[in-house]
């Protein structure tokens, strides 16, 4: 089995980035800088989603299946800083050439860290190889690499699964829960940045660790219906990640394991 790396990102307004191209009062507070930004996007677009340059990666959450090895973790401020985050994320690609896999990783992840990896000077050779890198096997990466939309290396489940048509596409959390899996719990991508600023980045981290999960359970269940996995296989897979978390003594681990149970 190659390795296989589902990803998931949550970001927050970057307040100095905002000051910065407005010179903004600094006795403003961040949550004021914020609320000018949404403001203003509101006004321009009817919506409060920022520009992904102008947002910030606080927390990358992974999940790694590497042959019998399962693993999954965050990286996250404050403990990082940005630039290290995305640094370190792509230090894994580097070192497993895995298969990526996301929801929606072409259409806001992937271009997120590309802006703020850009920001942070970061290096991502392996990432970015097209065919014409220095490793070994670069001249296969003209053919399969992670920037081509159609290409496998990076499989975003929701641009294929709708054919790379943006109004076919399904909420993970939906889709999920129809499959039987847990799906979102107890929060949303719009309440990070409240949850972030009253101090609560333990619950933003264990947020984007069970989006991740799902993520990698729904795409367990493609590699089924696609004939990559049998029926035997899938099960195993299955009985293999209960084992797996049952062994996990965090809180929303025990209750990703409680809705799974549930959903069957």
């Amino acid at each position: 089995m190659k390795p296989v790396l589902v990803f998931d990102i949550e970001t927050i307004p970057d307040v100095e980035g905002l000051r910065r191209l407005h010179a903004l009062d600094p006795a403003l507070s961040d949550d004021e800088v914020a609320e000018l930004a949404f403001q203003h996007r509101r006004a321009a677009s009817g919506h409060d989603f920022l520009p992904l340059h102008l947002q910030r990666v606080a927390v990358i959450s992974c999940v790694l299946r590497v042959g019998k090895d399962f693993r999954v973790w965050s990286l996250a401020e404050p403990e990082q800083g940005e630039g290290e985050i995305i640094q370190r994320f792509f230090d894994g690609v580097d070192k497993f050439t895995p298969q990526m896999v996301s929801w929606n990783g072409g259409g806001f992840d992937l271009p997120v860290l590309h802006y703020r990896g850009l920001i942070h000077g970061v290096a991502a050779p392996r990432y970015w190889d097209l065919g014409d890198g220095d490793y070994a096997d670069s001249r296969d990466f003209k053919w399969n690499n992670y920037i081509s939309r159609y290409h496998t290396r990076h499989l975003d489940l929701m641009d294929l699964l709708a054919m790379y048509q943006p109004r076919a596409s399904a909420p993970l959390d939906e889709l999920a829960k129809l499959i039987g899996f847990p799906g979102k719990l107890g929060m949303d991508g719009s309440k990070v940045w409240q949850a972030w600023q009253a101090g609560r980045i333990s619950e933003v981290r264990d947020y984007c660790e069970t989006d991740a999960l799902n993520t990698y359970l729904v795409s367990v269940r493609f590699r089924l219906m696609r004939g990559e996995l049998s029926r035997a296989e899938y099960d195993r897979e299955m009985s293999f990640l209960r084992s797996e978390l049952e062994r996990l003594s965090k809180p929303h681990w025990q209750e990703f394991l409680v809705a799974w149970q549930q959903g069957r």
